[in-house]
């Protein structure tokens, strides 16, 4: 009988950043950065142990979301005339591949490397009809330190047998002034994004694309995230039209850069989705998480470039279906500076 796959956690350091990942959901559990003076701190959300991550108790800290992340509208979706019906986890929506998604099983140590650049790749054989979704894919996400500062995850995926959406997140809450203290309200933000993807009562985008200007969700130039948020009610939960912009090596596009005033830690994000779901933990409440740390509304902030929310259902946003045999690709580099 094969050995049961047990759910670990990993560490890939460079001297400079020391960044943690479960094989439970490709998770990034911690990730330890030097301000300005050096001092390092942990800047993301998370807990100490795979435990609580098995138990459920994270609001999506630090995982792979799939097989679509984001919110598909009453669950349903139809293509090549068969209509598909996911489970409603997020009434009446099915959110973040559903009960369980990508985020809440164990995907398989393919290659641990510690050499010049360290990486670690896992991989993940998604089956045909799982949360309702149509064919196998097999999926690879690769988490690797390029240079001193930056951290790259690079995600692959390929349906084998039957065409299906597929739109991958990294759901990871930041706060660069360290996991435990506080909220990100101080935190600024610029986000290379003109328009938005504006919602419904339900957060689903309505397929409408809306200039941000004259509007509180404008970060085209830098701004705290707490200047204009309670004109939007519980807070940014927004999918950013990223703009097309000069292009980066690769293909990348800039999509945000987060800084922290106290720590000078900067985080910048560049990607080759077309949008980055801008969310700042509206719904985090009261979760015990590392070293005690107790987290509440704000206490991090996400940034998750993606494919449109529920583009299965809207012909005027860019396609996430993905026909058999074709490749499904998503790149993210996040660079840590001090400013």
């Amino acid at each position: 009988m094969a050995e049961e796959k047990k759910a670990e956690i990993f560490e890939l350091t460079n001297g400079t950043i020391t960044v943690r990942i479960s094989n439970w959901g490709a998770t990034i559990t911690s990730l330890l950065v030097p301000d300005a003076n050096g001092v390092v701190d942990d800047v993301v959300l998370g807990f100490d142990s795979v435990e609580p991550y098995i138990k459920g108790a994270a609001p999506f800290f630090g995982c792979i979301v799939g097989r679509v992340a984001n919110r598909i509208k009453d669950g349903k979706f139809t293509l090549n005339g068969v209509e598909y019906t996911l489970p409603i986890n997020k009434p009446p929506n099915s959110l973040h591949g559903g009960h369980k998604g990508f985020d809440k099983v164990i995907w398989e140590v393919a290659e641990y490397n510690h050499g010049e650049i360290p990486s670690i790749t896992f991989k993940y054989h998604s089956k045909d009809g799982e949360e309702g979704y149509p064919g196998d894919v097999r999926v690879t996400a690769t988490y690797s330190l390029p240079s001193a500062k930056t951290l790259k995850l690079d995600m692959e995926a390929i349906p084998e047998n039957k065409a299906t959406p597929i739109s991958l997140a990294q759901h990871t809450y930041w706060n660069l002034a360290g996991h435990n203290s506080g909220n990100i309200l101080d935190h600024s933000i610029q986000i290379w994004a003109s328009h938005i993807t504006p919602v419904d009562q339900h957060t689903v985008p309505t397929g409408e694309i809306m200039p941000v200007r004259d509007t509180p969700f404008d970060f085209t130039t830098e701004n705290k995230i707490g200047s204009r948020i309670r004109e939007v009610g519980l807070g940014y939960d927004h999918n950013y039209v990223l703009d097309c912009g000069e292009g980066m090596p690769g293909g990348l596009r800039r999509a945000a850069k987060l800084k922290d005033p106290s720590s000078s830690r900067a985080l910048s994000i560049s990607t080759d989705a077309p949008g980055v779901q801008f969310y700042t933990g509206n719904y985090v409440n009261g979760v015990v998480g590392k070293g005690g740390a107790v987290y509440g509304k704000h206490a991090g902030v996400c940034l998750e470039t993606q494919g449109f929310p529920n583009a299965i259902n809207q012909p005027n946003f860019p396609s996430v279906v993905v026909q058999p045999g074709e490749k499904y690709k998503h790149t993210m580099v996040f660079e840590f500076s001090s400013e």
